[in-house]
């Protein structure tokens, strides 16, 4: 990981599951930055779902589900686990700045 990258995650407050503390606070930037720290290089397909997590909370205050990611972006369940390997709504979620989604271990 580059210097850079994380120099830019140093200005970031995380809890204790790694999530951001202030979703309000998030960028684009700090959104790759902490992908490259999850392993993860994002691709256009990854922003489709980030976007989507980002406007989700925005309208609702809330991170989505996994279901609600798959019912409302083209992205399917296989495809959101080849982008988002483990746990893909928690990581989605975690890299787009925002809490762990309701649901998720």
């Amino acid at each position: 990981m580059a210097v850079k990258t994380l120099e830019l995650l140093e200005s970031v407050e995380f809890d204790a599951d790694g999530f951001m503390s202030d979703p309000t606070s998030w960028r684009p930037e700090i959104g790759t930055a902490i992908a490259a720290r999850e392993g993860l290089d994002l691709t256009d397909r990854h922003w489709v779902v980030i976007n989507f997590a980002r406007q989700e909370f925005e309208e609702t205050g809330e991170s989505p589900t996994m279901r609600r990611i798959t019912t409302t972006t083209d992205v399917d369940t296989k495809e959101i686990y080849a982008l988002f390997p483990g746990g893909p709504a928690k990581l989605a979620c975690k890299i787009a700045g925002l809490s762990k989604p309701t649901g998720c271990i």
